[in-house]
């Protein structure tokens, strides 16, 4: 008996390595085969204590079928992705995530009197107000972040919730904190770390601050800068406007000293310079255009460009049709056509793809607080339906015009 017991526990290592390789084999063997069945489409997970196969469509795909039964399909094929009957769906190159880009018709008219979205209750502090609001970003479900400068935060109104917003960064008083904003002029979203990008101007640094619960304090990812309005591409390079310096630098995530893209030959009217710069929009081929504010005009500086071309404005400042008067907010269509907050003026232009002159769209009823009429608009967007959103600063509101 002994010696069967030591012939046993000699034996012992042998016959767990075998268990071990035969567990093993018999794990991998579910998800390893054929992808358990899944699809090509589809990501094969186990359940680590019963092994059944759990089928779970990628990113960029959406369930057709049921959780017994998963069909993964192109989401860009099924309801257009979401996206909206006046918008393209397509996939985001590298995550394939899907992008809703708009298609605004070239003969598009909206509703000349706006709707209070966000604000509208007079200038202040609380949940309800704003206080000198000026960038927004308009998500994929209509949710709208305002960078309200004066009172040193960022806002979030839910589509549809138009009594109270939502503190999302910021709040605590003025301040360099990392959980403080100092006048924020602008604002968006980069989708794929779900985090908040804020040009937090008064503080000279670009902040990311993640949108999960709890969070408090932002990442610096550039400072030092004199700036004021951000975009990303699609390749999630981000664009920031130096008002200083007059011009545009392009960054990626890391990086401190950027890539010029646009102006840097000094202050100045030249098709290569620029004279204060602000907001601006980057569209799908990296082109970037420029609210070149102090020469009352809009440039599109074209991938690695050298100069750019006037698009709007450019005439001097003045009130006419070819004119612009401080321009801010801006946006671009699918079609190229340029969209752009008038200030002083106070109203929305759009400028067709080589037009010699604008067609006012919003506002343009002399600066008031009517429901026609705006007063000094910063900051503009749209939806994926095509309406737009204007921040009326001066109102210490966010007005929305329906497409007709």
């Amino acid at each position: 008996m002994v010696l069967h017991g030591r012939l046993l526990y000699a034996w012992l290592p042998l016959l767990v390595f075998l268990l071990q390789v035969f567990h093993g084999s018999f794990a991998k063997g579910c998800c390893s085969d054929n992808n358990g069945g899944c699809g090509k489409n589809a990501l094969c997970s186990e359940d680590p204590t019963t092994s059944a196969v759990k089928c779970t469509c990628k990113t960029g795909y959406t369930n057709t079928g049921c959780d017994a039964k998963v069909v993964c399909k192109d989401s860009c094929t099924i309801n257009n992705g979401g996206c909206g009957p006046r918008a393209a769906c397509s996939h985001h190159a590298k995550t394939n995530a899907v992008i809703c880009t708009f298609n605004i018709p070239a003969n598009a008219k909206w509703e000349q009197n706006g709707v209070t979205v966000a604000g509208g209750h007079g200038q202040g502090g609380s949940t309800n107000q704003l206080n000198w609001p000026s960038g927004l970003f308009v998500d994929d479900d209509q949710t709208v972040l305002i960078a309200d400068n004066w009172n040193h935060r960022i806002m979030q109104w839910k589509n549809g919730d138009t009594t109270n917003g939502q503190v999302v960064a910021g709040g605590n008083g003025q301040g360099k904190g990392l959980h403080q904003c100092n006048s924020p002029i602008d604002v968006l979203i980069d989708k794929e770390t779900d985090s908040l990008i804020i040009c937090d101007r008064g503080n000279q640094r670009v902040v990311r601050l993640s949108r999960r619960s709890g969070t408090t304090q932002g990442e610096v990812l550039i400072d030092n800068i004199d700036f004021f309005g951000l975009a990303m591409d699609e390749q999630r390079y981000l664009y920031v406007s130096d008002t200083k310096k007059h011009e545009v630098r392009r960054y990626q995530f890391g990086e401190k000293n950027g890539t010029l893209v646009a102006g840097g030959n000094g202050k100045g009217d030249g098709l290569n310079q620029l004279n204060y710069p602000t907001y601006l929009f980057v569209d799908r081929q990296q082109n970037v255009y420029v609210s070149d504010t102090d020469n009352h005009r809009v440039m599109k500086w074209n991938k690695g460009a050298k100069e750019g071309i006037v698009v709007a404005g450019g005439q001097g400042y003045g009130t006419a049709l070819t004119q612009l008067n401080s321009p801010y907010g801006l946006f671009v269509d699918t079609l190229g056509t340029v969209y752009v907050a008038d200030e002083v003026n106070n109203r929305v232009m759009r400028w067709t793809q080589g037009a010699t002159q604008g067609t006012v769209i919003a506002g343009g009823n002399g600066r008031g607080a009517g429901a026609n009429q705006l007063n000094v608009p910063i900051g503009l967007s749209f939806d994926r339906h095509g309406n737009l959103y204007v921040v009326d600063a001066g109102n210490h509101c966010v007005q929305r015009f329906s497409i007709e």
